[in-house]
């Protein structure tokens, strides 16, 4: 396909990035930590620490897992945090040593941590107490052998730190009993580590940086290798894109979804890391009034997130009272970005919610909107810089423009394949080097791109297909709403039909209302046939919302 996006680019993006900059991830980051120093790299609970600090940090914990543990180039270091200090002091250390990260998610079953560690072979696990009755439970069964095991105030310093950890143990409970025989303490391996010396290592592109697990919502989880190519190229690539819009003043970031995940690690962490910006990281964005109050105790310039997160921010009426004259970038990704709370978010704060698209697999972006858009476009924006898409059919035919197909991507973002799971990988991958996204799209004369819906969620109406984001996008600018899902369920007459569920703003509102405003704004075999309403509805650990898990419940219901 030609590059028909490349003529709607902004003033200064480049059609092409530059590789060969860094020769690694910890590379770019001494590289950052020599250049900003003494500015701060991150924030977190009121505790800061500088570029230089963390520099050290890292080292120290590199130093010792190669010099105290002997582990050698290319081990596995699972890290299970959420967003607290320790987790970019691990992360950076494990990758200058040469390692590879293996994120794990806190909220994690015991099944699903056994098959993570399993699959990925991680002999090492740096985790928050919190968490570690989890990881009891499954050791025996994995080839971990080093354990490391951090508070959630271990990085706060004495007296407010000893505060955090007694109250998050003694008062709220939060650290169910657990035993680890042989663990060790983060700040005491710090110590360790720094009577080592960190020997250097030769890492380069083809160096695997991260098995990132997708989130298994279409099966078992599997662990995508992306390299430090892959990486470099994506935050180059977003670098690329941002940088025209960017002033003379170091950004403030909120960092608000988990850095374990794709979408935060690449965004916020590295490519605003190579800003020399400051992260400030919100440990549990879920706690809304205390999200809002740190928010209200900082001047940011950015913020990232899904639709549900700026959703609920939106819904609460102490949001509206922040000052809002520092931020200039509001990206949302993750998930599709409703126009409802698109419009909503720029009346309130005054600046576009500009949405963005990526996958695990590609480290994840794919398409960001321009920085400058003026109102909601209903697309996921133009193909990065180095970046080739291509809409096909079934059987791998490219399709004009204009028509929906599966979305197909090619560029140094794209992973290098499933760990183990060279079958997978190649049901994937095309012959020509495109990665299948199971996204239904189309593509406009300017390059624009929308995504219609995931194949796998399409419902289909007496033969009509019908794509759950129309729907969902409708219902949701209903304003009695809160939050929708829509998926298909069997129906005698039609095949499937449409069924929504829906979390309620206004408790008065009722179904047949409902259904009544779908008519209105739907054709027909696009109405919703089923209305539920739920208290809530079932999210990912970054608030994407869970529809197959609401396929599974309805049908073992019905």
């Amino acid at each position: 396909m030609d590059k028909v996006w490349l003529k709607s680019y902004p003033p200064g993006i480049p059609a092409e990035i530059d590789l060969s900059e860094f020769d690694s991830i910890g590379d770019m980051f001494l590289q950052s930590c020599r250049q900003f120093g003494e500015r701060t790299a991150y924030v977190n609970m009121g505790k800061s620490m500088r570029f230089d600090e963390l520099a050290q940090l890292s080292e120290q914990f590199a130093a010792y897992l190669q010099g105290e543990l002997k582990l050698p180039k290319g081990a596995r270091v699972a890290l299970m945090m959420p967003n607290v200090m320790q987790y970019p002091i691990a992360m950076y250390g494990a990758l200058r040593a040469g390692y590879t990260v293996v994120n794990c998610n806190p909220l994690y079953t015991a099944r699903e941590l056994e098959h993570q560690l399993k699959d990925s072979g991680a002999v090492a696990i740096v985790i928050l107490d919190n968490f570690a009755h989890t990881l009891q439970d499954v050791l025996a069964h994995t080839e971990i052998k080093h354990v490391v095991v951090t508070r959630l105030g271990d990085r706060l310093g004495g007296l407010k730190g000893g505060i955090v950890n007694f109250v998050v143990k003694y008062i709220k409970k939060m650290v169910p009993a657990w035993d680890l025989p042989g663990h060790k303490r983060f700040n005491d391996i710090l110590a360790v580590g720094a009577r080592h010396t960190l020997k250097p290592v030769q890492v380069g592109h083809d160096d695997i940086a991260y098995l990132q697990y997708t989130g298994g919502t279409t099966g078992v989880a599997k662990g995508a290798m992306l390299t430090h190519r892959n990486i470099i190229g994506n935050l180059q690539q977003a670098h690329a894109w941002i940088k025209p819009f960017l002033g003379d003043k170091p950004e403030v970031i909120i960092t608000a979804l988990p850095l374990y995940h794709i979408f935060s690690l690449t965004a916020n962490c590295l490519t605003f890391f190579k800003l020399g910006a400051t992260n400030v990281l919100i440990t549990n964005p879920r706690d809304i009034p205390g999200f809002i109050k740190e928010l209200g105790s900082v001047r940011f310039s950015v913020i990232t997130g899904v639709n549900t997160l700026f959703n609920a921010l939106l819904n609460n009426p102490e949001f509206e009272k922040l000052d809002f004259s520092s931020l200039r970038i509001t990206l949302g990704g993750g998930m599709a970005v409703q126009q409802a709370v698109a419009e909503r978010w720029k009346k309130v704060t005054g600046r576009p919610l500009i949405e963005a698209y990526g996958l695990t697999e590609t480290s994840p972006a794919v398409c960001i909107n321009p920085l400058d858009l003026v109102e909601f476009n209903h697309a996921i924006g133009l193909p990065v810089s180095s970046t080739e898409v291509s809409i096909r059919d079934d059987d791998g035919v490219e399709l004009a423009v204009g028509q929906p197909g599966e979305l197909c991507v090619k560029g140094p973002q794209v992973m290098a394949g499933y760990w183990k799971r060279p079958d997978e990988t190649t049901k994937v991958m095309t012959a020509d080097g495109f990665l299948r996204t199971g996204d239904v799209a189309t593509i406009d004369p300017d390059g624009f791109v929308r995504i219609v819906d995931r194949k796998k969620d399409m419902i289909l109406v007496s033969g009509f297909n019908v794509y759950p984001n129309e729907v969902e996008d409708i219902v949701a600018s209903h304003p009695g709403v809160i939050e929708v899902a829509a998926v298909g369920v069997p129906d005698d007459r039609s095949g499937e039909a449409v069924k929504v569920f829906v979390v309620r703003k206004d408790p008065n509102l009722t179904k047949e209302a409902l259904t009544a405003y779908c008519r209105e704004n739907l054709t027909g075999y696009k109405v919703p046939h089923l209305v539920e309403f739920r208290e809530e509805l079932p999210k990912t650990n970054v608030g994407k919302i869970l529809r197959r898990a609401l396929r599974d419940e309805d049908g073992k219901a019905s």
